[in-house]
Parts: C-alpha cells; sequence; structure tokens
C-alpha cells in the first residue's frame, strides 16, 4: 500500500489530503510500504501559451487570435477579404434608440459618373423606403442557385448589383458600418471617387449615402425624435 506524507508528518492513504488531519499534501513525496510498488507522481503539464493578439479585424475590430483565417467574432475572412453569407436572416433587434431606416432609390448623377455603357437609366423608376433589422442587413441580389437572400435585394432592379455586393452592421457603439464583400462593380460612400476594397469598412451617420451597382444610392436614416 502506498502511502504519502502529510506537511505535519502524518501517514496518509490520500494522496490529495491527509485523511488523518486534512492538510493538503500537492507535491509531496509518497512513502511505499516493504514490498509495494513505488508510484510516481503524474508530471504537471503546462499551461499552452496563449496566441499573441494579431492585427484588429478589418470588418469588426475584434483582436486577430494569432495566425486564423476567420475572425472569431464576425467570420470575416483574412484570406479573402469577405464576410461569409449568413445562414440565415438575423434576428430583428431594434436599437434602444430606435429604428434606423433607409431610402432606396435610382439615382441618375451616380448612373452619369458610372458612364456604363449599353445600359439604359430606368427613368421615373420609384424609390422606396426600409428599415435596417439590427445586427446585419446584406444588400445584393437573390440567387436560389448560390444561395443568396439579401435582406436589401435588387436582383428586380439594379443589374451592377452582385449577389454578396456590401454588408450594413449595427456595431456595439450604435453606429452603422458598410464593408464591401468584394463586389464587382464596387461600393461608394458619399462623394467619395475611391470605391471600398472587399472587406474595406466605413462608419455611416444619418443622411450619409451608399451607391452600389449601376444606379442606386442607398441613404440612412436615424430614427426621428
Amino acid at each position: 500500500m502506498t502511502t504519502y506524507t502529510c506537511p505535519k508528518g502524518h501517514a496518509s492513504g490520500e494522496a490529495d489530503f491527509c485523511d488523518e488531519c486534512g492538510a493538503k499534501i500537492g507535491g509531496t513525496g509518497a512513502v511505499s510500504a516493504p514490498g509495494a510498488a513505488t508510484t510516481a507522481p503524474a508530471p504537471v503539464a503546462a499551461a499552452p501559451a496563449a496566441a499573441p493578439a494579431g492585427e484588429p479585424c478589418p470588418n469588426c475590430g475584434a483582436p486577430r487570435a494569432g495566425g486564423s483565417r476567420f475572425c472569431e467574432d464576425c467570420g470575416y475572412d483574412h484570406s479573402t477579404g469577405k464576410v461569409p453569407t449568413l445562414s440565415a436572416p438575423p434576428v430583428a433587434v431594434t436599437p434602444v434608440a430606435g429604428q434606423w431606416t433607409a431610402t432606396i432609390a435610382v439615382d441618375r448623377k451616380y448612373f452619369e459618373d458610372n458612364a456604363i455603357e449599353g445600359v439604359e437609366f430606368p427613368a421615373g423608376a420609384p424609390s422606396s423606403t426600409v428599415d435596417l433589422p439590427a445586427p446585419q442587413v446584406r444588400i445584393g441580389r437573390r440567387s436560389t442557385s448560390k444561395g443568396t437572400s439579401p435582406e436589401i435585394d435588387l436582383s428586380d432592379s439594379d443589374p451592377g448589383v452582385s449577389h454578396n455586393h456590401a454588408l450594413l452592421t449595427l456595431s456595439v457603439d450604435g453606429v452603422w458600418l458598410v464593408s464591401d464583400l468584394g463586389s464587382t462593380n464596387g461600393t461608394y460612400v458619399n462623394d467619395e471617387q475611391q470605391a471600398l476594397t472587399a472587406g474595406q469598412t466605413r462608419s455611416l451617420k444619418d443622411g450619409d449615402e451608399v451607391h452600389v451597382g449601376a444606379w442606386t444610392t442607398i441613404t440612412l436614416h436615424a430614427p426621428a425624435g
């Protein structure tokens, strides 16, 4: 029978706490009875070193864990610069300050600035206003074969919009962000001449415009009051 010596000198049959006085034995050595096999204490495995935090995720700002490919917070792909398509529409949670909305309209100025040949501007097309449910709203074109079902679906109104074109995300600070998802024709903010690069994110405020496709402008509106 193997016995263990506690800090007070008692012989204990238990390896963790002395069965006579209750003192913690911890790493003290075992004393074997005559003729009994000696059991060596199991080595203690060293705790793995924590992976150093890398550069922040360009989509949500969360620190990158080592060299991991995907952001653990939003799923951003550091290799392709894209945010994976959500498998289901996000749960609509109305922000505390109220509901943001967006007006979707055809924009002749944006269309003319693009100068897309062979595409006719849809004069007289009506505008529409939609709610922006938190936390994310996808902009694109519905496709059964590609499995895309964006909340802002422009499949019947703008041929220049990609299936997964852009993503609107409400941050924890209550600020809407727009990210390009690697679209073909780019995502533009307000009057900027340079399109957002794939995965690049820009913060938005009340009245800011997001331009996508051949002629579509999406204008954000803060809650009234």
